[in-house]
């Protein structure tokens, strides 16, 4: 069975733009007001539009978009913008210099519920906070939905399961209170809460597209090797997604999304004092 990262398709992901990109400026418009960050950094950036727009929001801002897929930043970089690219591993990331680069905002948009423990992980970006400084989360409540549990079924009907088996995309998030719990270790001010996304999709089999520029990634990268099974299995998925998300008179598939934030400020000082 492939081991190898998924591949990223720019051009797939950027086909519902417009849908992707409201959970993150919603995310953007519930920063704190009064925070003025020198360095910022977004995890997992992709195309770069999201680090763009945080360096427009503060040009006296040291920006970096990191990113494990070269292809995203590739388009990141066409921005023009005055953003340090940067491609990285998102699970291993550490702001390099002095301490003074301790970033004052980390924003991870759709991009930390690839990565196991989370408590551990959020453990770490806190830690690597300057004092005062603020993560910003968001990530997709996947586990659970429809089109996620159509997808497992199917994956695991035909002669694509052996190969597919553990190509799981992404794992349930921990409960918000449990995420509260973390986060309250080491800060303050932490805002966390959901909102379901009720996205009006047109075209052709409009769901599996969706799906096919994040969740079907490792998938496709399974199977790259295999384009007869990579059909198949699409096609079957298809069949099956579209019983599940039947298309309404006026042309429009209905997906409902269900989205986690998670907003928290690093404590001035430790219980030490320091």
């Amino acid at each position: 069975m492939s081991t190898a990262q998924p591949t990223w398709d720019p051009h797939q992901y950027s086909r519902f733009e417009a849908e992707r990109d409201r959970p993150a400026l919603d995310l953007l418009l519930r920063l704190p007001g009064d925070l003025e960050p020198r360095s910022i950094v977004d995890l997992g950036c992709g195309a770069g539009q999201h680090a763009a727009l945080l360096k427009r929001r503060h040009p006296q801002a040291k920006v970096t978009g990191l990113d494990s897929s070269a292809a995203m930043l590739e388009q990141a970089r066409a921005l023009g913008a005055d953003v340090h690219w940067v491609q990285g591993d998102l699970a291993t990331w550490e702001p390099s210099g002095t301490p003074d680069a301790a970033p004052d905002l980390i924003f991870a948009n759709a991009s930390l519920q690839w990565l196991p423990d989370h408590r551990t992980l959020l453990r770490r970006l806190t830690g690597l906070l300057a004092p005062g400084g603020v993560i910003a989360v968001q990530m997709p409540l996947s586990w659970d939905t429809l089109h996620y549990r159509v997808m497992r079924q199917v994956r695991g009907e035909g002669p694509w399961a052996e190969r597919l088996k553990e190509r799981e995309t992404i794992q349930a998030l921990l409960d918000p209170a449990d995420y509260y719990d973390v986060l309250a270790e080491g800060c303050e001010d932490i805002d966390i809460w959901s909102t379901t996304y009720l996205h009006a999709l047109g075209g052709e089999r409009p769901v599996l597209e969706w799906m096919k520029g994040t969740a079907l990634r490792p998938h496709l990268t399974a199977l790259a090797d295999d384009p007869a099974m990579r059909d198949a299995w699409l096609s079957a998925l298809s069949d099956a997604l579209s019983q599940a998300f039947p298309r309404r008179p006026d042309g429009v598939t209905l997906l409902p999304f269900p989205r986690l934030f998670l907003i928290a400020r690093r404590r001035a000082f430790d219980g030490a004092g320091r």
